[in-house]
């Protein structure tokens, strides 16, 4: 049936194989590396080297949401309740439904009182398919999304996003309204106004042509990672590039120098926007602060005259989520994540994460708590937030691996949620939201008051 191949064709077709398989393996690594020497070519060969991972994205539905099981003791809440009035919005992908979901629990029993869940497809079906948008149904839909950051607004609509359109969706999950201006993605703040800032990245790039191209990001481009605000109603009234933002205040050599690595197509990463709502000595009302995770930088930026007021690096490696502590600090969720020089292998935590607090007064670097997050290993590699309560309680999100803690002031642990699954599985959370403050009650208990009844 078959005919025996000659020993010599055999060794002349591995012979031939090596250079082209070292060929083939310099294309995609030139491609990777942003070169532009081998055109087509090497874009070709990436291509074919990425068949099996997208084949994988594909084919699996929770493709990168199933976690690590760190912890095989835990499954839900452990521990005690919060005493005082405190809400979770609990955004996690749920592996039963195999969708992401946001659930609102209130912390003093540990109940859910409500649940959403939308239909992302549907909301996907609405986007038009363009060059911004093309991957969406693919990489953003029902069974991959997780609905990133949840904020829940005065009207009771419920806020969100992931790399997607900003969604607006009722209580009963229905839609009211998704900008598809760009994607939005990391976090989402309201100022005292009521608008609220949110990441994109803008395509087509707004940096000239010259120094960024106008590939998608999503096939290797450049990330041009901006400050949006947007109107409770989802109309946006303020956009800046913050590789723009770079450049005019004098600081493009963070943006184009490299050394021999080539150019890097996101070399800011902005993760967070928080918004200051009152005058200070050290800033003003209107004015950001930014978290840029790829620059391990936070800035305090200053829309009304672009400038930057003040940067600070050191201490800190790929953090994410800065905080507004009182007229004097900052809080900045350290993840002490940091590349390694040994080929292959991915970044690490070196050590543990840490929840870093900055005084604008003393100019000191503080670690808060810092024993019960090195006793508890919260080591999130990427993502991760925290926020410490007025009363010196701290609130920490370990995004990688589907775990929520909540620390007592004096460093105790109080309680813990793992985002298990009735099949034993650990899947990943997706910035869940601590509600606290008078503000935040309000909203929930007006939520709760006149919210409908839902079909089901």
């Amino acid at each position: 049936m078959f005919k025996k191949i000659e020993i010599w064709i055999l060794y002349l077709v591995v012979l031939l194989g090596i250079p082209l398989t070292i060929v083939f393996g310099m294309l995609v690594r030139h491609e990777l590396l942003g070169g532009k020497s081998f055109g087509q070519v090497a874009k070709t060969a990436l291509f074919l080297a990425e068949i099996p991972v997208n084949l994988k994205r594909l084919f699996t539905n929770n493709f990168d949401l199933q976690v690590e099981d760190r912890f095989p003791l835990l499954d839900g809440f452990s521990g005690t309740p919060n005493p005082q009035e405190s809400y979770l919005l609990l955004s996690k992908y749920d592996g039963d439904l195999k969708e992401g979901i946001v659930e609102l629990v209130d912390l003093t029993n540990f109940k859910v009182l409500h649940t959403w869940n939308p239909d992302i497809d549907e909301f996907n079906q609405l986007v038009e398919n363009t060059e911004e948008f093309k991957f969406l149904k693919r990489d953003a839909n029902n069974k991959r999304i997780i609905l990133k950051h949840p904020l829940l607004l005065k009207d009771g609509g419920l806020v969100f996003k992931n790399h997607s359109p900003l969604v607006k969706i009722d209580n009963c999950s229905n839609l009211i309204y998704q900008n598809t201006y760009d994607q939005f993605h990391h976090s989402a703040e309201k100022d005292v106004n009521g608008d609220i800032w949110v990441p994109s990245n803008i395509y087509p790039q707004s940096l000239s042509i010259e120094k960024v191209g106008r590939e998608n990001k999503t096939e290797g481009g450049y990330h041009d990672s901006a400050i949006v605000k947007l109107s409770p109603d989802g109309e946006i009234q303020f956009e800046k590039s913050v590789s723009q933002i770079f450049i005019d205040n004098g600081l493009e050599y963070l943006l184009f120098s490299v050394g021999g690595k080539g150019f890097n197509p996101n070399p800011i990463h902005l993760n967070d926007i928080q918004p200051v709502d009152f005058d200070g000595e050290f800033w003003k009302k209107g004015d950001l602060f930014l978290s840029l995770r790829h620059q391990s930088m936070v800035m305090l930026y200053r829309p009304s005259t672009n400038k930057i007021i003040w940067s600070g690096t050191g201490p800190f490696f790929h953090q994410h989520d800065v905080d507004i502590l009182n007229d004097h600090q900052i809080s900045v969720f350290n993840n002490n994540s940091k590349d390694l020089f040994i080929s292959g292998t991915r970044s690490v935590v070196d050590g543990n994460n840490e929840v870093i607090i900055y005084d604008f007064k003393t100019d000191q670097y503080t670690s808060y708590l810092s024993d019960s997050l090195t006793n508890n290993e919260v080591k999130t590699i990427t993502q991760g937030r925290s926020e410490i309560l007025p009363n010196g309680d701290l609130f920490v999100e370990e995004t990688n691996y589907g775990r929520t803690l909540f620390f007592n002031s004096d460093g105790s642990l109080r309680w813990t949620h793992v985002n298990r699954s009735e099949d034993g599985n650990i899947y990943s959370v997706g910035w869940s939201r601590i509600l606290y403050l008078d503000s935040d009650i309000q909203i929930v208990n007006k939520f709760l008051n006149a919210r409908s009844k839902c079909n089901n």
